[in-house]
């Protein structure tokens, strides 16, 4: 009898297709995140460290930090209101993977974006960076190939883009295994669809490394083995982080309602800054930022603070996380929950000594981000990457369960958007 033939039986010529695109992605995906970091360095030197020392000033004191955060939601608010595009829609009503958006805005956005992580706003370049990304994909990818779905490039765009913020094709395919992309995915094998995006994520991953050799982890001492006491303590200390994250989550739609009151973006973002350097004049320079560096800051110098002090840190970073997302200044929100975590570890760590850092580090970055971001593979692998220390992991797998009970069901930290 004649077998007949099934397309869908040998999908190795599709793969494969799509292999060399998705290389240039990942490359172009990092190369377009390492420019934003580039200039925004460059500027955060200008403004942090060149700018108050001529003018005899200290860049960490309190007088520096809220008049500069000021003038830094000024120009943004004005980039906002008057350049074509407004540099993109709310970014409160924007999640990690969105649609792709129109060239004319990304102009803006990049702008806008690179003045708040040279400025010291406490959001990372996520978010504008896979719009950006996601979009010149689209536009590129759908001339080249007219054929092939928007999803296509969506998947290869966020995969280039997360594995070169994370310098690791792992972090991607985690995420994107809990990213609905459209389309219909049928019985198609997992890694058949992840095959293309993981191409994008490794180039990307690599593209960083090579360039850049970003390192997202803390130096801890070692974790000394299980004890009964360390589940007991993983499940109290990631609850609490979910807790206390919630606490950011419900607080976001009326901050974000109170902003939007004034209207005007340029009086909006001004209002903005005002608070943020408010908040970091409280809180103290290590408040600033997307916080990358500042938890490898907090991870060498954490005996030096105490309970009241630490305290001080996760709230103002927290408060600072949700007044910059409600205010319409651009930017992620991952790695300012990363360090809220971290904080919160060592802040548990102080309260009980006898519990290893590792652990409570580890189990604050769950927490945290759990209710921040709603992704509990990207969480599980932040919190243990961050200490890393593998040892913890299966601790980590049993505590992200009741507190992902907690998360689930309740709002997310995002605005719904009216009129479509």
């Amino acid at each position: 009898m004649e077998q007949q033939r099934d397309d869908t039986a040998n999908p190795i010529g599709p793969l494969l297709l799509l292999a060399f695109p998705a290389l240039l992605v990942g490359v172009g995906s990092s190369l377009v995140l390492l420019a934003v970091s580039y200039l925004a360095d460059g500027l955060e030197r200008l403004l942090w460290t060149v700018l108050p020392a001529s003018l005899g000033v200290a860049g960490t004191a309190a007088g520096w930090i809220l008049p500069m955060l000021t003038v830094v939601g000024v120009v943004v608010g004005l980039v906002v209101w008057l350049v074509p595009g407004h540099a993109g829609p709310d970014p409160a009503t924007l999640g990690l993977v969105e649609k792709p958006m129109p060239v004319r805005v990304l102009p803006g956005m990049l702008v806008t974006v690179v003045l708040g992580l040279a400025g010291g706003v406490s959001l990372g370049p996520e978010n504008p960076t896979i719009a950006t990304n996601i979009s010149l994909a689209y536009l590129i990818g759908t001339w080249l190939m007219p054929a092939s779905a928007a999803r296509t490039w969506i998947g290869l765009a966020t995969a280039g883009t997360i594995g070169a913020l994370f310098g690791t094709p792992v972090a991607a395919a985690l995420v994107l295994s809990e990213t609905p992309m459209g389309g219909t995915a049928g019985s198609e094998p997992l890694w058949n669809r992840l095959f293309a995006p993981l191409v994008a994520a490794g180039a990307g991953s690599f593209t960083t490394v090579l360039l850049s050799n970003p390192v997202l982890s803390i130096s801890l001492p070692a974790y000394q083995g299980y004890a009964l006491g360390d589940v007991v303590s993983a499940f109290v200390i990631t609850a609490v982080g979910a807790g206390i994250g919630l606490s950011a989550v419900y607080a976001f739609s009326p901050v974000h309602a109170l902003f939007h009151r004034i209207g005007n973006p340029l009086l909006m973002l001004t209002a903005g800054g005002l608070v943020l350097g408010a908040l970091g004049a409280v809180g103290g320079y290590l408040t600033l930022f997307k916080g990358l560096n500042e938890i490898k800051e907090l991870a060498a110098s954490s005996a030096e603070y105490g309970v009241g002090a630490l305290l001080v840190l996760v709230v103002v970073k927290l408060a600072a996380l949700v007044v910059a997302a409600a205010s319409g200044f651009r930017g992620g929100r991952i790695f300012p929950a990363l360090f809220v975590g971290v904080a919160l570890g060592f802040l548990a760590h102080a309260l009980v000594p006898s519990v290893s850092p590792v652990l409570t580090v580890a189990c604050g970055v769950l927490g945290i981000l759990l209710a921040i971001t709603r992704q509990g593979w990207l969480s599980l692998f932040m919190a243990a990457t961050t200490v890393v220390d593998i040892g913890v992991l299966p601790i980590l797998c049993v505590a992200v369960l009741p507190a992902w009970l907690l998360v689930t069901g309740r709002p997310e930290m995002i605005i719904e958007r009216r009129g479509g």
